[in-house]
C-alpha cells in the first residue's frame, strides 16, 4: 500500500454522466464512499442489514419515507437506518456523497441494482 492522496471529489463527480449510478471513490474497512448524481424520483426501496449515509455536496434532494419528507440541503445529511423504506428525490441536479456497507445493491434488490463501478 502507498501513501494515501487526496481525492478530488468534484473530478471525480464530473466524470459521472447518468443520475442514480454511484460511483466508489475510496473504502474503508467493510464500506465503500461514493459519488452520484441525483436527478427526478428513485425508487422506493430499503437496506436490510445496513445504514445509509447521504452528504449533500451540491444541491437539495428529499428523502421520502412513508409517513413524510426529509429535505437534505448542501451542507447537510441524512443517515436512513437499515429496514426503514425510503426513496430519494431530486427535482433538479444534486451531487452526493454515500457511505453505505459494501456490496448494499443500490435499489435494495441485488437483481434490480446499478452496476458497482469504481472511478
Amino acid at each position: 500500500m502507498g501513501t494515501p492522496a487526496a481525492i478530488d471529489l468534484r473530478a471525480k463527480l464530473a466524470r459521472v454522466a447518468t443520475p442514480w449510478t454511484p460511483r466508489v471513490v475510496a473504502e474503508l474497512n467493510d464500506y465503500q464512499v461514493k459519488v452520484v448524481k441525483l436527478a427526478g424520483d428513485f425508487v422506493w426501496h430499503r437496506h436490510d442489514d445496513t445504514d445509509e449515509l447521504f452528504i449533500v455536496l451540491h444541491g437539495e434532494m428529499e428523502v421520502g419515507f412513508r409517513d413524510r419528507d426529509v429535505t437534505v440541503r448542501e451542507g447537510e445529511m441524512i443517515v436512513v437506518p437499515r429496514g426503514v423504506e425510503h426513496r430519494p428525490v431530486a427535482p433538479d441536479e444534486v451531487h452526493v456523497l454515500l457511505i453505505e456497507r459494501s456490496g448494499t445493491p443500490n435499489t435494495g434488490d441485488p437483481a434490480t441494482a446499478a452496476v458497482r463501478r469504481v472511478i
